[in-house]
């Protein structure tokens, strides 16, 4: 049976766009988690002072004052324990970091691995691999805002994504 048309054009394409699409997640990801780090900081160090201004307070004999931060100390804690800012930043760079991952590996198979492939199953099970791992990390990632997709894509739009080497082939 004869070979109609080589696959490698269409998974170099393919494998493009996986890049693509992990360029932009992962930098998304990155941005939730310095969104949901301000948060876990914005939340927590206000807490904290507060709470040792409450003490001083009570001990100051002002319990108005320290009646008043103990309330806004506990609305505080509770939007940590019921948000999870730490949890969620720490989850979105892990994410980042996988996105990040897979880009690294599709651009070297795509470079330097697919030329090299002694048929045309290699080539098309490497690039099953890839979007298997894109698809199962799609699905495990927690969602990120519109907002730090949309600062992504600028950033990106920028340059920040590239690397010099790219850059001065572009």
């Amino acid at each position: 049976m004869a070979n109609i048309t080589d696959p490698r054009p269409a998974i170099d394409a393919e494998l493009q766009r996986i890049e693509e699409d992990c360029i932009h997640s992962g930098k998304a990801h990155f941005n939730a988690g310095i969104r949901w780090a301000r948060y876990h900081y914005g939340l927590g160090i206000p807490s904290v002072v507060l709470s040792a201004l409450a003490g001083l307070a009570f001990f100051k004999e002002y319990p108005e004052a320290a009646g008043v931060m103990s309330g806004v100390v506990a609305v505080l804690t509770s939007l940590i324990t019921f948000l999870k800012p730490s949890e969620r930043s720490v989850s979105h760079k892990n994410s980042g970091d996988q996105y990040l991952s897979l880009r690294n590996d599709a651009r070297v198979f795509r470079g330097i691995k697919l030329p090299a492939t002694p048929d045309e199953q290699t080539a098309i099970d490497g690039l099953d691999e890839f979007t298997k791992r894109r698809n199962e990390l799609n699905q495990a990632s927690a969602q990120f805002s519109q907002g730090d997709f949309e600062r992504a894509r600028k950033g990106i739009d920028a340059g920040e994504a590239a690397h010099r080497v790219d850059r001065s082939t572009l």
